[in-house]
């Protein structure tokens, strides 16, 4: 018996080497297993409710969706942040004070989506009715009912937009709470919550609400729940995010469509005008060439490279999944790239292509550019930065439609919308003391690494907490990296779901 016993002991010692989760970890994990049917009915029930960016009603259905949840898991003080401007959209805010707690976190989500078009969705699918699949739809995935019995398998996945960006990560942060406070487990940090309903139409009255509601939103940490985990499944943080900012372009020749026959080689084409202007902004590399775009880069700090350098390579992983022969920027691999600002093509078009093309030369090109900004860059700047290249490429820069002085004036001429909603990039040091408190929190919850990245691939407007409120940021993702957020059949493995609410139950935990 004795050695029976020691034997046990043995077992249970070499367990909890082997395993890195804490054990209020594992109290976590035990009731997200046990209460798994109503965290995902209540869920699917939140996924039914549309969430477009651009539709205010729905939006505020969301809002109190996301404030009857809040108030049945004990969350206190829950209300609606609004800003100066009448009508917008309202953050939902909700709080847990601890007795003689000295320090803050807040969590943050946001509850509004991207636009849907459900003609691109599956046929099987509708963007806002969930539906349960046994895998990824390109991976073979088949639909099958919600289970009675409340048993699911981790590696199923739900569908609907809004599964994963963002409504997975309002739910994780408010299971987490529900899971620590029905566990027994006590936080010693204060816990309050915010819930943005603007961020896809790019936080516009954020400012407003930061603002008005500063003393109640101070803390010593925002801890931001959006994004997908590192590409080979790992859990990781980022320590910081990228800016962003659009261009809308229009390139005029002819006042008319044109005979390609009658006047090609003639009448100057604006599709194969505005290519080449496109072609001007990156060399064979995929670096930008455009005047100083890359001089007020902020370099990465020795713990930042250092991390960098641990960061598992996925690169031939996703030339695989992608279907890529190689990377735009050569010599460069996907944690370096995203590390640098960049410009991208969001689209093009003139005249018509497929079943609708016809001989002509059409009268105007258009092209959206999206840059994505990190540290150090600004973006008004860099937008001017695209402009002043332009301008020296030949071009008269209106923002309006030219008249026609104008356009007998100027043989190039280009209309030009700067985007006024560009946000800058943030960054917050690894070296932080509740910094590393996060990490640690993070990396009990998992047996494998903890990818650590100085900065997102995504946008997020985090600089304004740090503008408004002096407020650090550090971002912890929890959604499938292919889980085809902002397009067609968005979705969230289960797997994930559950793993979020058990890291966000952790940072809260932190000591």
């Amino acid at each position: 018996m004795k050695k029976h016993s020691q034997i046990i002991l043995l077992l249970v010692l070499t367990t909890q080497l082997l395993s890195a989760q804490s054990v209020e970890s594992l109290k976590i994990k035990k009731y997200t297993q046990k209460n798994a049917n109503e965290i995902i009915t209540e869920f699917s029930e939140f996924l039914r409710l549309p969430n477009v960016a651009s539709d205010p009603l729905s939006l505020r259905k969301n809002a109190d969706f996301i404030m009857s949840m809040m108030n049945r898991k004990g969350i206190k003080n829950v209300q609606l942040l609004h800003g100066e401007t009448k009508n917008s959209t309202p953050a939902v805010y909700g709080e847990v004070l601890v007795p003689g707690a000295k320090q803050t976190l807040i969590f943050y989500a946001h509850y509004d989506g991207q636009p849907v078009n459900p003609a691109q969705w599956d046929q099987n699918l509708s963007p806002f009715t969930p539906k349960l699949y046994t895998a990824a739809i390109d991976k073979n995935g088949t639909n099958i009912p919600f289970p009675v019995d409340g048993k699911y398998n981790n590696e199923w996945r739900i569908y609907a937009r809004g599964a994963s960006d963002d409504k997975a990560g309002v739910d994780a942060i408010i299971n987490a709470y529900d899971a620590i406070n029905k566990s027994g487990l006590k936080p010693t940090y204060n816990i309050k919550f915010f819930f943005e309903g603007e961020e896809e139409e790019g936080s516009t009255h954020l400012d407003e609400i930061l603002q008005k509601n500063a003393p109640l939103l101070q803390s010593d940490l925002w801890v931001i729940c959006d994004g997908p985990v590192h590409q080979s499944g790992k859990k990781q943080i980022y320590f910081g995010v990228r800016g962003d900012a659009n261009i809308d372009l229009t390139v005029y020749a002819s006042k008319r469509p044109l005979h390609s026959g009658h006047y090609g080689n003639w009448a100057p084409n604006p599709a194969m005008m505005l290519a080449q202007l496109l072609a001007s902004m990156k060399d064979n590399d995929g670096r930008v060439t455009i005047k100083g775009f890359y001089d007020d880069v902020i370099p990465l700090s020795p713990s930042e490279k250092a991390a960098l350098l641990e960061v598992p390579s996925v690169d031939e992983q996703m030339k695989t999944e992608l279907g890529m022969g190689s990377p735009e920027m050569k010599g460069k691999s996907l944690s370096e790239s995203i590390n640098l600002p960049s410009l991208n093509i969001n689209g093009m078009q003139s005249g018509n292509v497929g079943k609708m093309a016809s001989n002509q030369i059409p009268t105007t090109a258009t092209a959206v550019l999206d840059l994505r900004l990190v540290l150090g860059n600004e973006w008004e700047r860099q937008q001017q930065k695209v402009i002043n290249h332009i301008r020296e490429q030949g071009y008269f820069v209106t923002s309006n439609e030219p008249t026609d002085e104008e356009r007998n004036l100027h043989p190039k001429i280009i209309k030009i919308n700067a985007n006024e909603n560009g946000i800058n990039a943030q960054r917050t040091s690894m070296d932080l003391p509740i910094i590393k408190k996060v990490i640690a929190a993070v990396k009990a919850t998992t047996n494998d690494q903890v990818v650590l990245q100085p900065t997102m691939g995504g946008s997020l407007p985090l600089y304004l907490f740090e503008k408004y409120l002096k407020g650090n940021t550090v971002s912890v993702p929890i959604a499938n990296h292919d889980n085809n957020q902002h397009a067609e059949n968005e979705n969230i493995r289960l797997q994930n779901l559950f793993d979020g609410i058990e890291t966000m139950g952790s940072i809260m935990l932190i000591k």
